[in-house]
């Protein structure tokens, strides 16, 4: 009996696969590739939280500088009292004890019915203007993607150029890289439907990011 013809068609492949395996194509261009980095990084903190902040509002976040935790305070009671949110979720220790200092109550325990969910971060991304968070926060993956407003809190200390970068400061923070790294730039945004950009869809429609300065 003759062999099926889908078998013969698979061995013509793998045997094709094989001959050009065994003569591999000279690279045309080997000087094209080059282990410099293509964008170069700002030289201080000031700088990298400036282009932090650029970048961030220009992908619809909103950002604010805080030189210390009382301006801190300062920022989130207008914030609150601006956008009337009582309800605010934060289970993160060192998060919520600074919020406790600054006589900021929040309700841990019930994430589904939050008006506002604060977090801190891993990393801050400067070249992108991104959030870098991961599973080894106390917050999980859901805390800054359920509620309608996210607001993070981070330091200058936290701030890094590029994604590179911010994946090497969670490697030497940690003894076993989180389960899940991941990136937010602004708030949730999609165009799928006739090409009309809509904010919230798939998380929050409003991230905040308050930077404070911890002297770094």
């Amino acid at each position: 009996m003759p062999a099926p013809i889908h078998n013969t068609a698979k061995e013509n492949i793998l045997k094709r696969i094989r001959q050009a395996l065994s003569h591999p194509t000279a690279i045309p261009f080997p000087g094209s590739e080059s282990a410099e980095d293509i964008f170069h990084p700002a030289p201080d903190s000031e700088e990298l939280a400036l282009l932090f902040a650029e970048q961030f509002t220009q992908l619809q976040g909103k950002f604010a500088y805080c030189s210390n935790t009382s301006e801190l305070g300062e920022q989130l009671t207008h914030l609150r009292k601006h956008k009337q949110f009582n309800k605010i979720f934060c289970n993160e220790q060192a998060i919520k004890q600074i919020l406790t200092e600054l006589g900021v109550v929040t309700h841990n325990n019930n994430l589904a019915d939050c008006d506002v969910s604060i977090t801190g971060c891993e990393a801050l991304v400067a070249r992108t203007g991104s959030l870098l968070m991961s599973t080894a926060q106390s917050s999980g993956r859901t805390a800054s993607v359920y509620a309608p407003i996210h607001i993070c809190i981070a330091f200058v200390s936290q701030l890094v150029y590029d994604i590179k970068d911010g994946l090497q400061y969670v490697k030497t923070h940690h003894e076993q890289l989180p389960s899940l790294i991941t990136l937010a730039s602004g708030p949730s945004r999609t165009a799928d439907i006739e090409k009309t950009l809509v904010v919230g869809v798939h998380g929050p429609k409003e991230v905040y990011c308050f930077l404070v300065d911890d002297g770094v």
